[in-house]
């Protein structure tokens, strides 16, 4: 019988103090892979501070697979580019600078295949996790915002270790973003269509190097993102909350206008009609994201 087999893709951009460790260990995790064929892939988003020259340096290692990007296209488009490449059915994901627990790897993929999920995430819940402060709050109201897009809770929506089918991953390319909230996009893709996704408590280390993420854009896209992920799955999700409140003020307004005044007020009729317009577009952009 065949082996199954994971590839394991790992972004890297400016680790410098990171990378050495990252791949020694790494190269122990294939070493103690013996249920399953693992394949490593490190793809360089254009690095600047000597990352670069180190990966050159173990491109001749049977045990990796290097890729190189000329300049810095973004984290999405990194594992966009060793999803591409990849050999195997199922993807796994994790960074470079040492914070997620990758020798859990292995027993991640087990339950995965044990189970028949589409994606197992490594949720950073456990009892030891390192998010700065600068992080926690606008994490706690992307996630908000997310578990009532899909009408469920998500313990961690972007963690950036996680296995998932190739398969399916691939379903939804046109759509993932080249920066860092293709984890996002991709979680509420797979939640919103009904995948089996299943999370697993990890603890989350202090990070090695300097923090890529830019805590008030990056808040500011993910909002974006989460928005417009759904609208592709469930627009009214997005469109009720919009069209309901002006609909029904409206209508209030028409009502207590014509019954105590006998005179319907301009401003009462738009507002009436602006909920109107915006359900209906969110009722004609529901039926083209069901149609078959």
């Amino acid at each position: 019988m065949m082996k199954q087999g994971l590839t394991l893709i790992v972004p890297v951009y400016n680790e410098i103090s990171a990378i050495e460790n990252s791949i020694i260990h790494l190269k122990a995790i294939k070493k103690n892979c013996k249920d399953f064929n693992l394949e490593i892939i490190l793809v360089n988003d254009g690095s600047t501070d000597g990352t670069e020259k180190i990966l050159q340096g173990v491109a001749n290692d049977k045990d990796l697979k290097i890729m190189h990007h000329s300049k810095n296209r973004g984290y999405g488009a990194a594992l966009k580019t060793g999803i591409r490449a990849a050999k195997h059915d199922f993807i796994a994901i994790t960074d470079a600078d040492a914070t997620y627990p990758d020798e859990r790897i292995p027993e991640f993929f087990k339950d995965v295949i044990t189970n028949d999920l589409d994606m197992l995430v490594g949720a950073r819940i456990g009892e030891s996790v390192n998010i700065p402060l600068i992080r926690k709050f606008p994490k706690w109201v992307i996630n908000q915002l997310a578990n009532y897009m899909v009408g469920t809770n998500i313990p961690d929506l972007n963690s950036g270790m996680r296995i998932m089918k190739k398969s399916v991953v691939e379903k939804f390319m046109k759509i993932l973003p080249e920066g860092f909230s293709f984890t996002s996009t991709i979680t509420i893709a797979m939640l919103a269509n009904d995948y089996q996704v299943k999370y697993v408590p990890i603890d989350y280390h202090q990070r090695k190097g300097k923090s890529k993420i830019r805590p008030f854009y990056d808040t500011l896209n993910f909002v974006r993102l989460i928005v417009r992920t759904v609208m592709f799955f469930d627009p009214l999700k997005v469109f009720l909350p919009l069209s309901l409140p002006l609909l029904l003020c409206g209508v209030a307004m028409v009502l207590i206008e014509g019954i105590l005044y006998r005179n319907i007020n301009t401003v009462s009729v738009l507002i009436t009609l602006s909920g109107l317009n915006i359900l209906t577009v969110g009722m004609l952009a529901e039926m083209i994201a069901h149609k078959e």
